[in-house]
């Protein structure tokens, strides 16, 4: 299903709080008068000077070679056409906001006042000073060819024109990858291009250094085929003109083992698809909707390959594929080009990845039973973390073969090491749970309906298929809240319970049951239903709904105590509360920061196998730091003794756990410091991950102050321990944390189902 976006939500989102998407960060301390005489005036003069005896010293003291100019002049933005530079921003931040998250580059995005191609060269040409790399965007064709082209000629950087070449490389992998399917040389195969703009033309000239034979390349455009005597053709045109007596599309497609489309929806029909050769590949790539129909296509033959550019259908052409992995290897050697070579290591790269063992991660991500290699496995998932480590190596790798590179790698083991570090390998975290829900989306509660941030998350989580919302409130107040907010929720379920007479007096008789024999009686169970917490955790209890959520409106304890009192705990009769804290040295886990006020050693051993088995559950090995001010019996006192309790009779019970403790905070994540003075710690190598504190003030204030002071996003408390699925919100969580949250706890459902049937 392809993601629907409402203009409210998406206008709302680019202007926020702080209008656009990206901002610049400082990567030094600026905490003293000292800091900043360093940063600039008098100490900025020395690396000055060092760069002005030795240019190429710029890459050393600046961050110029990991910095790519994002540049456009807005003629060809998306599917929008010429809409100019101003209107082609939000894009071009969105290409930078791509570029960090899967590649660790920064970007500054330029948008260019002129159409001259001449004129915008030579603008760009002055720019080469400031950037590693220069991704060009969304430039029309012709122009487009002309301006890359002689910018590739005179920068002695690295010059793409993403819209060209990210289409074919992967499209390229792809064909490799289909055409060993299907058993059919490339050299011999009859290929249809329809489509004749910057993509179309690059895709050819992929295809043809993977080695199709021009004379087989039937390349089409609105006018039908491109054809060596039609009068009007543009030089791109003539390169790929025929001389075969063909006219129309239809006419083409006969006998077509390869058709791939960069055009318009719905111009290939079900004859079209049936006149193809044996064992038919079409890649129809256009956005949002492709040449043909999947659904038709390949009921029309049951030997098709097929690829689009949507992720709702197999084998998606997606450029985040690869310009950002491109551009890692690029700038990792300080290329001063992307040639050929380099593209076509891309490619190959890629293909061959598909054919690797498929890791659980990818494959939970996506919510399927297998991913393996095949018809409708062509291509890597975007998600997949090995694209990195794959792509990037190998177009480093190509520039150094191809004399480009002027930083040559020489330890491919700690490059490769360098790449993880530099990424995170935990920062697509959130993107793996919100894949994981939408393969098996699960009932989610809302106690809070009446709330309009639960609404708008609520159209978001129904649209984008990542869970079935149920909304408890009055039906007219929420209704009103979400025409005011211009929301579409006939797909929700609302349900009040002052409506639910039946239901009430039945959930208050199984309340009754279970908590008479502590002090409840039956007027005041019953009672109790009319409170939505206690109506929405009866209802995961007695399986009407899948999960629970709450907590937006009211504090933690009034919202935990229904669930603890409907619901109850698991095995160990002990809850936690973890947080999920994000920052851009990676993904950390923090409990217990919500429930156990001060755990005894036994207790603490509850609340670490608790965290250890939800932390693997998110595809993440938990290194295990168990917190207290001392290190290693360094200091005494009896937060260092029940730490140091609690590991010990942890690396009894469960030695595979990886963990250490009593230790510091800072030595727990310092590798070099544990090296060096703790080389027997566990966690000397790569440091601490997850975080067990040893009470819960020290705990809570040290996630609140993370958020609060550290730049750092928190999801949480995500509450371990629980019978059934539910989580409490903090107070006034942002629309996209509710959404977050409502994602994980269906990841959290889908466990508990799987859990059920091993029962």
């Amino acid at each position: 299903m392809a993601i629907k976006i409402r203009k409210e939500d998406a206008l709302k989102y680019h202007m926020g709080d702080q209008p656009g998407k990206i901002e610049v960060v400082p990567t030094k301390v600026l905490g003293s008068q000292y800091d900043l005489a360093l940063a600039y005036s008098p100490g900025v003069a020395e690396p000055c000077l060092e760069i002005y005896k030795n240019i190429d010293d710029v890459y050393k003291y600046t961050a110029k070679g990991n910095l790519v100019g994002v540049i456009s002049n807005g003629t060809a933005v998306l599917g929008l056409g010429n809409i100019g530079p101003e209107a082609s921003k939000p894009v071009m931040e969105g290409k930078g906001v791509l570029f960090k998250k899967f590649a660790g580059i920064d970007v500054f995005d330029i948008e260019i006042n002129e159409t001259d191609p001449d004129k915008f060269v030579q603008i760009v040409k002055s720019l080469e000073p400031t950037f590693g790399g220069i991704n060009l965007e969304d430039i029309k064709a012709p122009e487009c060819f002309e301006i890359e082209e002689k910018l590739k000629k005179s920068l002695k950087i690295p010059v793409m024109h993403d819209d060209q070449h990210g289409t074919a490389i992967i499209s390229g992998a792809g064909l490799i990858n289909a055409l060993e399917i299907v058993k059919k040389d490339i050299s011999k195969i009859k290929i249809v291009v329809n489509g004749a703009g910057a993509a179309a033309v690059a895709c050819t000239k992929i295809y043809i250094a993977l080695g199709a034979t021009p004379s087989n390349i039937i390349m089409c455009d609105s006018k039908g085929v491109i054809r060596t005597d039609r009068p009007d053709l543009s030089a791109s045109k003539k390169e790929f003109a025929t001389t075969q007596d063909l006219t129309t599309l239809q006419e083409a497609m006969h006998g077509c083992d390869f058709f791939v489309g960069l055009s318009i929806a719905d111009c290939l029909t079900v004859d079209d698809i049936k006149a193809m050769a044996n064992d038919p590949i079409v890649f129809a790539l256009a956005n949002p909707d492709p040449e043909i129909a999947y659904s038709v296509a390949v009921s029309a033959r049951k030997d098709l390959i097929m690829a689009t550019g949507r992720s709702d259908h197999p084998n998606q052409v997606n450029n985040v594929l690869g310009f950002p992995y491109i551009f890692r290897g690029a700038l990792d050697v300080q290329a001063t080009e992307i040639n050929e070579e380099m593209k076509l290591s891309a490619a190959k790269a890629i293909a061959s990845l598909a054919k690797e063992p498929v890791p659980e991660i990818v494959i939970k991500a996506y919510s399927a039973d297998e991913i393996k290699f095949g018809r409708e496995y062509l291509i890597p998932k975007p998600l997949d973390p090995r694209l990195l480590t794959f792509i990037s190596p190998a177009v480093a790798k190509a520039a150094m073969e191809t004399g480009v590179a002027r930083k040559p790698i020489k330890d491919w083991l700690q490059y490769d090491l360098d790449l993880q570090k530099r990424m995170g390998i935990d920062q697509k975290l959130m993107s793996r749970i919100i894949s994981r829900a939408k393969g098996d989306p699960k009932r989610v509660v809302f106690a809070e309906a009446h709330n309009p941030k639960i609404l708008m998350a609520a159209q978001v989580i129904q649209d984008d298929k990542i869970g079935i919302p149920i909304l408890l409130g009055k039906k007219k107040e929420i209704l009103k809240i979400a025409e005011e907010l211009h929301l579409d929720l006939k797909g929700c379920q609302i349900c009040d319970p002052m409506e639910e007479e039946a239901k009430m007096e039945n959930f208050g008789q199984i309340l009754y049951d279970k908590r008479k024999r502590k002090g409840m009686t039956l007027y005041e169970s019953k009672k109790l239903m009319r409170d939505r917490n206690y109506f929405g955790s009866m209802m995961v209890e007695l399986g009407e709904a899948d999960a629970f959520i709450s907590g937006l409106t009211k504090d933690y304890p009034k919202t935990i105590r229904p669930a603890l009192q409907v619901i109850g705990t698991h095995d160990s009769k002990r809850v936690a509360g973890m947080y999920i804290i994000t920052n851009k040295k990676g993904t950390f886990f923090f409990a217990d920061t919500t429930v156990n006020v001060n755990p005894t050693a036994e207790e603490l051993v509850d609340i670490i196998r608790l965290t250890a088995r939800a932390v693997r559950y998110l595809d993440v090995e938990p290194r295990i730091a168990v917190l207290s001010y001392s290190n290693f019996g360094s200091s005494a006192g009896e937060i260092p003794e029940k730490t140091a309790k609690a590991v010990k009779i942890i690396k009894e019970r469960y030695p595979e756990i990886i963990i250490e403790g009593d230790i510091q905070a800072n030595v727990a994540l310092d590798t070099e410091i544990q090296q060096e003075n703790y080389p027997f710690s566990s966690l000397a190598e790569k440091g601490a991950n997850t975080f067990i504190f040893p009470n819960l003030a020290s705990g809570n204030i040290s996630y609140k102050l993370l958020t609060a002071i550290g730049g750092a996003d928190s999801l949480g408390p995500i509450l371990l321990g629980m019978k059934k699925p539910v989580h409490i919100l903090q107070l006034a969580s942002t629309v996209r944390e509710i959404i977050n949250m409502a994602a994980l706890a269906v990841v959290d459902a889908q466990l508990h189902e799987k859990l059920n049937q091993k029962k």
